[in-house]
């Protein structure tokens, strides 16, 4: 995946949520398509980073050392506890190159 891919997805999602949920704007959706969008970005997210994860070149990633299972991981246990948005990810990134680099 390019980056370009990424960050259009990204936009695509902010512009709907933005729009659709901000109660700013003067759109009004029925309350079931209100909260189907709040499922949006996970749903994004997922299906964009779970190829990234677990598979190289059409074949599966080995787990014991994945850095992008192992970051993934730990960028979960960052956002449960930390709270943070900010932190969570610079420390998740930081995590990443560190494995990425010695594994």
């Amino acid at each position: 995946m390019s980056w370009w891919l990424i960050l259009t997805l990204a936009a695509v999602v902010f512009f709907n949520r933005y729009v659709f949920l901000e109660p700013k704007v003067p759109v009004k959706l029925p309350r079931l398509l209100s909260n189907a969008l709040e499922y949006s970005a996970p749903c994004l997210l997922t299906a964009i980073c779970a190829p990234i994860i677990l598979m190289d070149k059409g074949l599966l990633r080995s787990f014991p050392g994945n850095p992008y299972f192992l970051g993934a991981a730990f960028s979960v246990v960052f956002a449960l506890v930390i709270r943070s948005v900010v932190l969570s990810v610079v420390m998740s990134l930081a995590v990443f190159y560190l494995l990425a680099r010695f594994l």
